[in-house]
């Protein structure tokens, strides 16, 4: 009984679009109003959790604002929903409004630009399990590349206001100045240091973020054992993450991405391998339900 009242809990529920802006030459902020039941279940969010959208009934943009290189795609039924974590959450009383950042790749992110305010979007969620703080840390380092942004800006802003023994820090990478899903001199809406880098260094310090890791740990002599790593991003990057915070005996945390059609773990299609503990052996587990945030020790990485 519990279990189903649990699903039962994931809706579909009905959300308002707030607004929809670009904000960026590939990426737009979709803001969502959640009431009633929905309002409820959006307010208990944890970062690093995620929603399925429906967008099968979203209309494509006029001809010519669709990209050449999504012209042939553009025509593609959306048939499935779309799995999008949220880069901010705030609740007001009955109602739960949250920040979808996300990149304009595909024909369902495509369609997603053309809703407007007072729209009406179908949503799944909260799903997966999202990011935790262990106990006794006293430093919080984000790692972020690319579109991993936006659930590690949600857990900054919810460690800078429920966790003031914590010091924050956010060192977010992308590939160049354009390639950056937010304005670089602000990683989210509360203050703490940030660190910005870009592979070219048209924007920030020049370098991948796992460098500058690397030498912010180097510099800060913080005991290890009161540091905990929060990493999202291309996969190559999390696994350069996990190696870093395995050698020095650091607590991580990564948030893995699959391709998940169901979010729900009945399709199967998203499976992380990951570690038995005290054995050679690996099994896998569901990205969409087991994760999509897993201790980074858990993983197998094959990179």
């Amino acid at each position: 009984m519990a279990e189903k009242l649990h699903m039962v809990n994931k809706g579909p529920f009905n959300a308002a679009v707030k607004a929809n802006r670009q904000v960026g030459k590939r990426f737009n902020k979709l803001t969502l109003c959640f009431s009633d039941s929905g309002g409820k279940a959006f307010a208990k969010i944890v970062p690093g959790q995620f929603a399925q959208i429906d967008l099968s009934r979203t209309a494509l943009p006029p001809k010519e604002a669709i990209p050449e290189e999504l012209a042939d795609s553009s025509r593609r039924d959306i048939l499935l929903r779309r799995p999008f974590s949220f880069c901010d959450v705030i609740v007001d009383g009955d109602e739960t409004i949250v920040e979808v950042l996300y990149c304009v790749v595909g024909p369902a992110t495509l369609r997603m630009t053309t809703l407007k305010e007072g729209d009406a979007v179908s949503v799944i969620g909260p799903l997966g399990n999202g990011f935790s703080v262990p106990a006794d840390k006293r430093l919080a380092i984000l790692a972020s590349g690319g579109m991993g942004a936006p659930p590690l800006q949600h857990l900054a802003n919810v460690l800078v206001k429920e966790y003031p023994e914590i010091k924050v820090v956010a060192i977010a990478g992308a590939k160049s100045k354009e390639e950056i899903p937010f304005d670089p001199k602000r990683f989210s809406k509360c203050e703490f240091e940030s660190i910005i880098t870009t592979d070219d260094g048209s924007e920030g310090l020049s370098g991948f973020v796992t460098e500058h890791l690397e030498s912010y740990l180097d510099e800060y002599k913080q005991p290890e054992k009161e540091i905990v790593i929060y990493g999202c991003g291309p996969e190559v990057m999390l696994a350069k993450v996990a190696r870093i915070a395995n050698s020095r005996d650091i607590d991580c945390q990564v948030s893995m991405e699959r391709r998940m059609a169901c979010g729900t773990g009945l399709c199967q299609g998203c499976a992380v391998e990951c570690r038995v503990e005290a054995s050679k052996e690996s099994i896998y587990k569901m990205c969409c339900t087991d994760g999509p945030v897993f201790d980074s020790k858990e993983i197998v990485f094959s990179l």
